[in-house]
């Protein structure tokens, strides 16, 4: 059990207009990869529906029981989300842009010393396809929940 520091964004590094849903990532993630647990807590598919992948509660801290493997070395101490899309660039609809922005605020509400970041900002990755700083700011993040 850790505290939760990062809201890390990502991309399912598919193409435009091509919706994802949660047996994709499942086959991605734990028959493809091998992994324990996927990669998300949650997904945003392309007309801005949540779909969660791995239950959490609304506490400051990671349990083991909500841990997903978005970007190695900050899963313990994170939360992921990722939306469909992102493959050649910021393919995100108008819905998905509206509901992303309504969860960042909504875990900044809930947690208010959480840092949103990139997975591009974690790793050498190109996900999730976007300038998560500057969007961040477009939508009137506060600077010190931007990292």
């Amino acid at each position: 059990m850790s505290k939760l520091k990062y809201l890390v964004i990502h991309c399912t590094d598919t193409p435009e207009g091509r919706e994802v849903y949660k047996k994709d990532i499942e086959q991605w993630h734990l028959k493809e990869r091998g992994w324990s647990r996927v990669g998300y807590s949650d997904l945003i598919q392309l007309d801005g529906t949540l779909i969660n992948f791995i239950e959490f509660d609304q506490d400051d801290t990671v349990d083991s029981w909500e841990l997903s493997n978005g970007a190695r070395g900050y899963n313990g101490v994170s939360r992921h989300v990722v939306y469909s899309g992102g493959k050649g660039g910021d393919t995100r609809t108008n819905a998905q842009k509206t509901a992303l922005a309504v969860y960042v605020k909504y875990m900044i509400m809930r947690h208010p010393s959480i840092k949103v970041v990139g997975h591009n900002q974690l790793s050498t990755k190109s996900c999730p396809s976007f300038s998560v700083p500057k969007w961040l700011q477009e939508i009137g993040i506060s600077q010190t929940n931007i990292l």
